[in-house]
């Protein structure tokens, strides 16, 4: 999964790039189809890649969270 995100994103990528330097009827196509790339397929991917196996609890403000925090504080002045 790694491997196709970089390869999408370096795709992507190129195909901005050769948008900008080239100067062929359909520059600006390929300048919209990669900006789409980006964003509705590679930045997808690439969270949901980083976030399949997290606990979304661990990053909420909950009370237990809270008083973890605190102990970690007061553990960490002495």
């Amino acid at each position: 999964m790694k491997i196709l995100i970089v390869i999408l994103a370096v795709l992507a990528l190129g195909s901005i790039v050769l948008g900008f330097l080239l100067d062929i009827p359909y520059s600006q196509k390929m300048i919209g189809f990669g900006v789409v790339g980006l964003f509705l397929i590679v930045f997808p991917l690439f969270s949901w890649y980083r976030w399949k196996d997290k606990d979304m609890r661990d990053y909420m403000l909950t009370k237990e969270n809270l008083e973890k925090m605190r102990k970690y504080k007061d553990d960490d002045r002495r």
